[in-house]
């Protein structure tokens, strides 16, 4: 979840401001900052089941999962926290603060976040020539799509309750039914569709 942005900073004051915040993290896209703020309940669980689940199916494998604690540089001007970075690239294997080779990235979907995570950030990686492929789930409806790059363009893929996602250029796949374990959205109040 983004906050209010900052003013126009300089890609180095960014890192030095990110670099050094203990408590906070912030995302930078073209000279703009902003701070992250925690999501809720529901993201987490979600975030943290598809974590899980795409550990699983890496193990012994040359891909990693990075959390949304590691930094992706997208340009030098473009740092951001996705909820999930996979890479296959060694480069990002090495101890480090970042990493610039991603294959696939997700992001668990707010009401606060989800225009950014759709049009900007989308965008963005679509740029991006490591990227694969792009996950957005949603946490207030059960909802997997999945951007899938082929050749020159990008393919939707949308995967609901009872069904599998496919995740092509990692040949993995897992239930939709898996990411949502644990989640009741019949009992979910307004303050919490309002994350």
């Amino acid at each position: 979840m983004a906050l209010p942005q900052y003013p126009q900073m300089d890609v180095e004051d960014y890192l030095i401001l990110d670099d050094n915040s203990k408590n906070v993290r912030y995302e930078y896209l073209d000279g703009e900052v902003m701070m992250l703020a925690g999501g809720s309940t529901y993201h987490s669980i979600i975030k943290t089941n598809l974590t899980g689940i795409i550990y699983g199916l890496l193990r012994k494998k040359p891909c990693r999962a990075f959390d949304s604690d590691i930094r992706l540089q997208l340009s030098p001007t473009r740092y951001v926290y996705p909820d999930l970075v996979i890479s296959c690239d060694q480069r990002d294997l090495a101890f480090g603060k970042e990493i610039r080779y991603p294959r696939v990235i997700a992001e668990v979907l707010s009401q606060s976040t989800e225009v950014t995570d759709r049009i900007k950030k989308f965008a963005y990686y679509r740029e991006y020539p490591t990227v694969e492929e792009y996950i957005m789930i949603d946490s207030r409806k059960i909802l997997v799509e999945v951007y899938r790059r082929e050749g020159k363009k990008w393919s939707l893929y949308t995967f609901n309750a009872d069904e599998e996602v496919q995740l092509a250029s990692l040949d993995i796949q897992f239930l939709v039914a898996d990411v949502y374990e644990d989640i009741n959205f019949d009992t979910m109040t307004t303050h919490d569709v309002e994350d």
